[in-house]
């Protein structure tokens, strides 16, 4: 046999083998994913710690552990061992070791591990659980936050404080004011402050926010780039909202700036503006605070501005002084809103990333005349940092978990720095995505996205998932969605659509602000006119085989559709979605309902009432499956108890899947095995999908999670 044929045969026989062990991605092979985050770059730039989320399905749970390489993405390695793992990566100021937060110990507290590795060391032993790393940049502090009561003027009275209510014979909570929740628990009088100490754990930690009724950073979302350590080692700039009773309408989150010894209290440099301002980063020279700003009060969906104000300040003989100049607000006529910053190493630009026509990309930001220019144009770019000429992203897009990538900073040489999904996506086969834009309503142009089935045979029909974002001001966009993954459904054998409807954000604020007293409205007529175009554009679809899903404003969405589109679809799908717009102000962030609705239920019930999806149950026909967790307080479970209740009282083949260990999200891995597993068979059930297709849409040895189906009995009227 000649060289030429053997190696022909051996290429042929690779390919079959390799094809025969490849299949279709199921919500088996997405928990499994290791999840990449938090990159750190040592301040030598040589070394990039991370945050690597592993599947710990005996336990239900992922687990989190450091990981080191190099910058160039070499010798990568997991630093700190699991199970203990660790998270928060803070590098010393010599970069030959590590901080971290874990709960090795029983409760969480600050560790340290030597970059060779070893055994890691303890470094606080403070009586309550520690939340958030940041180190000084003079090596000297490390900031971290704790839940403690406001009123408290030590740790330990926090500590009585709570044994005392665990003694109390009863088990009412009072409340005197709102929050009462927050997305998934109910608060319990305890804020999260920032406190300051020591490098080596000893002393008293400072508490730098002590009196103030707010929570540094932000609940439940928000982390370490809420707060940053003065250039000089001798304070802090940190993010709070301190409106007292009206936290619960406002948006009003301020910069604060306070000495490290808390000496005087902190200064709010933000006051004039009442709208969001956060994120504080400082220059590589000192000289000037970036920070991210909106405009208009009471409005989570405002687009977010780089602000920069001249900076100064010196910390000598144990004292601080600052002073702040004005703010320049440079993005003021760029119509994105940037949602992060990384200077240049030189401090000619700042890098960012925001949601653009579908995509959330990396843009550079000249910070001397405000001009921008994208660097990375496809896909979903996050957590910036800077390595000398070189900028550290995390990428992913429809096909691709996240990864750590580099860049250098003209926007070439786009690198993959690490691998660890590479074997799993080896295995895999994915749907191809497309982009795909027609005139929705206003005569706007509008965006989606189909994404087919693997190895599409484009004779065939194939039925078609239509999934419609939440928010409404986010966007699935070009990502890989750990929640409602395009390619779970695509591998289950549908043709998957996305519409960027009215309300989206990346198209320019004026469309994002556009469903604002329109829910029911512009929206409703892009997905019907999306739908329509991808059916005429893409003929594999099957347009009689359709099925509708989605989360909050999108199950809000499916709950319209039932009795405003209601011929259309073979059935829906509703996930924790707003049934009852006329009930909405029981969820918690108040100023979400009030600008969307244009104001409070007294002043304008209209606005709660023309787009109700409750007052059109009299048209719901559509067979349709709800599912929502016990601890969601943005839309409470109320909702879909009250959808089915119409449901089941209509006689409407209907099944109601009650998760009570999950809020508006569904994490744990089980839970959301049986999630996706609990939606792909619905829709395989109304959407006639052969058993032997629906069979392979999901792995053997399934794992139960803890929701509890309750199916449609039969009427007995």
């Amino acid at each position: 046999m000649s060289y030429l044929l053997f190696l022909l045969v051996f290429l042929f026989n690779f390919s079959l083998a390799h094809a025969e062990d490849s299949h279709s991605l199921t919500v088996n092979d997405l928990v499994a994913f290791d999840r990449v985050s938090d990159p750190q770059v040592s301040p030598d730039g040589s070394n990039i710690a991370f945050v690597v989320s592993s599947l710990d399905l005996d336990n239900n749970r992922r687990r989190s552990s450091i990981w080191v390489m190099k910058s160039n993405g070499s010798e990568a390695r997991r630093l700190t061992p699991l199970p203990e793992g660790g998270n928060h990566p803070a590098w010393a100021l010599d970069g030959q070791s590590l901080y971290f937060i874990s709960s090795r110990s029983g409760t969480a507290q600050v560790w340290r591990i030597s970059l060779a590795g070893g055994t890691p060391q303890q470094v606080t032993s403070l009586p309550l659980d520690v939340d958030n790393l940041k180190m000084s940049p003079d090596g000297k502090h490390l900031a971290v936050t704790m839940d403690v009561f406001v009123d408290c003027d030590s740790l330990d009275c926090t500590v009585k404080r709570l044994e005392q209510q665990k003694a109390q014979p009863g088990t009412g909570v009072v409340y005197d004011k709102i929050f009462v929740r927050h997305w998934n628990a109910w608060q319990n009088g305890r804020r999260s402050h920032l406190f300051v100490l020591p490098v080596a754990g000893n002393g008293i930690p400072v508490d730098v926010t002590a009196g103030m009724d707010a929570d540094v950073p932000s609940t439940p979302f928000g982390g370490p780039n809420e707060f940053s350590f003065t250039p000089d080692g001798g304070g802090m700039v940190f993010t709070a909202r301190n409106a007292g009773r009206k936290e619960a309408w406002s948006t009003n989150f301020d910069l604060y700036v306070v000495p490290l010894d808390g000496s005087v209290a902190p200064v709010n440099i933000t006051k004039d503006n009442k709208a969001w301002d956060t994120y504080p980063v400082f220059s590589p020279d000192g000289k000037t605070l970036a920070y991210k700003a909106m405009r208009v009060p009471r409005y989570e969906a405002d687009r977010y501005r780089i602000v920069l104000r001249s900076w100064r300040s010196s910390y000598q003989n144990g004292k601080f002084d600052w002073s702040v100049g004005d703010p320049n607000w440079i993005t003021e006529q760029w119509d994105r809103s940037a949602e992060s910053i990384a200077w240049s190493s030189d401090g000619r630009s700042i890098y960012v990333h925001a949601d653009n026509l579908g995509q959330q990309l990396l843009f550079e930001l000249n910070t001397a005349s405000g001009q921008v220019r994208p660097l990375i144009s496809n896909g979903t770019i996050s957590d910036e940092a800077v390595v000398g000429e070189r900028i550290i992203v995390l990428g992913q897009d429809f096909s691709h978990p996240t990864e750590i990538y580099s860049i250098d900073n003209n926007g070439a040489d786009l690198q993959q720095l690490t691998h660890l999904n590479d074997a799993r996506l080896a295995r895999l086969r994915m749907g191809t995505a497309e982009q795909f834009s027609f005139i929705g309503a206003n005569n706007d142009p509008v965006s989606g996205y189909v994404v087919s089935p693997p190895n599409l045979n484009p004779q065939a029909k194939y039925p078609v998932a239509l999934i419609i974002h939440g928010g409404p001001q986010v966007t699935l966009g070009n990502t890989f969605n750990y929640r409602w993954n395009a390619q779970v459904f695509a591998g289950a054998g549908y043709g998957v659509i996305f519409i960027d409807y009215h309300g989206t954000p990346g198209y320019g604020q004026k469309f994002t602000n556009s469903i604002t007293d329109d829910w029911g409205g512009k929206p409703l007529k892009d997905l019907q006119l999306g739908l329509e175009q991808a059916l005429a554009r893409y003929p594999w679809l099957d347009g009689t085989r359709v099925a509708a899903m989605g989360p909050s404003y999108g199950g809000y969405m499916i709950y319209w559709i039932a009795g405003n589109w209601a011929n259309r679809f073979n059935c829906l799908v509703a996930h924790c979605g707003v049934f009852n717009t006329g009930a909405f102000y029981a969820t918690e962030e108040l100023w979400f309902a009030e600008h969307d609705f244009n104001g409070t239920p007294w002043n304008n019930p209209d606005g709660y009432q023309k787009f109700n999806p409750a007052n059109h149950t009299i048209a719901w026909q559509t067979p349709m499956l709800l599912i929502h967790g016990s601890l969601d307080y943005r839309v409470p479970i109320e909702n879909s108890l009250a959808a089915f209740n119409v449901l089941q009282r209509k006689n409407i083949p209907s099944r109601f899947i009650h998760f009570p260990d999950e809020g508006h999200w569904i994490q744990k891995p089980k839970n959301a095995i049986q999630w996706y597993q609990a939606i792909i068979d619905w829709i395989n059930q109304y959407c006639r999908v052969p058993k032997l297709a629906a069979d392979a849409a999901v792995n053997p040895g399934q794992v139960p999670g803890t929701g509890t189906v309750l199916p449609t009995e039969e009427d007995d009227d």
